[in-house]
């Protein structure tokens, strides 16, 4: 297991994988180009470990860099959370490629940009790779690891090993794709909630209810293939042969890209709580979706 991290970019989602990290036994250096975000970095990530219910001595591993270097040094592994544009990421990673020891693997938190946009030309672009997470990576474990055309499969297997010490649920991807796994699925139910609330045939709140507490309370345990497995007699193959014509018909009329319109935004946003209280949800969010992690941490002990 790597001893020592590096977070570059300490915002929202760089905090969450410092407490990654640091729950995990890891030395973690944090370092931001924003002097106001490091100056702060200590008291958000007590305050992020509060609300997620971790125990604060775990920052204890944390170390406030003074500039890149110093964050990199002895550092086995880089998670870049630096802005989703890509003259920005090249530059960073630029600096990293440069910087960095040669084994040192440099990771992207990025959810819009392949690892190829910017590492081509770099010496070092075998060891760049993005790891998605889900925000918040500190209470949803799962990090979806996709290779450039160029990252080294040795590269691939350590970062699929440090995940999984780190106690969280890595997703091999064996090559780019726009949108990566999470995003292309995300999109797709996302384009036919919407549509089915702009046409009225349902609620804002009944759709995210249909999910919440259909859809969602089953995927909590099982994903969507595990879970047609379990759905006909005779697991996967039974409930395409039962299923697959309807579910057929019913994926071809769905909603694709022309659901996210103004109007349809318009009527959610109506019927959802108002945008001065987002911040004050997402804690409450993040506070639940803690204590999920933890029972369902707690049901696969009992196995």
């Amino acid at each position: 297991m790597a001893k020592t991290v590096s977070i570059i970019g300490c915002g929202l989602i760089g905090r969450a994988w410092t407490i990654v990290f640091a729950r995990a036994g890891l030395e973690v250096r944090v370092w931001d180009a924003d002097p106001a975000a490091l100056a702060s970095a200590m008291d958000r990530l007590q305050e992020t470990c509060v609300e997620a219910g971790e125990d604060p001595s775990i920052l204890a591993r944390v170390t406030i860099a003074a500039d890149m270097q110093s964050a990199l040094e002895g550092a086995e592994w880089v998670q870049e959370n630096g802005p989703e544009r890509i003259e920005i990421k090249r530059r960073i990673y630029a600096d990293l490629d440069r910087l960095a020891a040669p084994d040192t693997i440099l990771a992207s938190s990025s959810s819009a940009l392949v690892a190829s946009q910017f590492a081509e030309g770099l010496d070092g672009r075998h060891r760049i790779i993005v790891a998605h997470p889900v925000n918040p990576p500190h209470v949803i474990p799962v990090v979806e690891l996709c290779p450039s055309p160029d990252t080294a499969p040795e590269v691939m297997d350590r970062a699929e090993a440090l995940m999984r010490d780190a106690r969280q649920v890595p997703v091999r991807l064996s090559r780019e794709i726009d949108g990566f796994v999470l995003n292309r699925l995300q999109a797709v139910l996302l384009a036919e909630a919407l549509s089915l609330v702009e046409q009225g045939i349902v609620s804002p709140e009944g759709l995210d209810d249909t999910v919440c507490h259909g859809l969602g309370r089953r995927w909590t345990l099982l994903g969507p293939l595990a879970t047609i497995n379990l759905n006909a007699p005779g697991g996967v193959a039974d409930y395409l042969d039962r299923y697959g014509p309807t579910m057929a018909r019913l994926s071809d009329s769905a909603a694709r890209g022309e659901a996210f319109t103004r109007k349809a935004g318009e009527i959610t946003a109506a019927a959802l709580p108002g945008s001065d209280r987002v911040a004050e949800l997402s804690r409450s969010r993040d506070r639940k979706l803690a204590a999920l992690d933890k029972f369902l941490k707690s049901l696969k002990e009992e196995k």
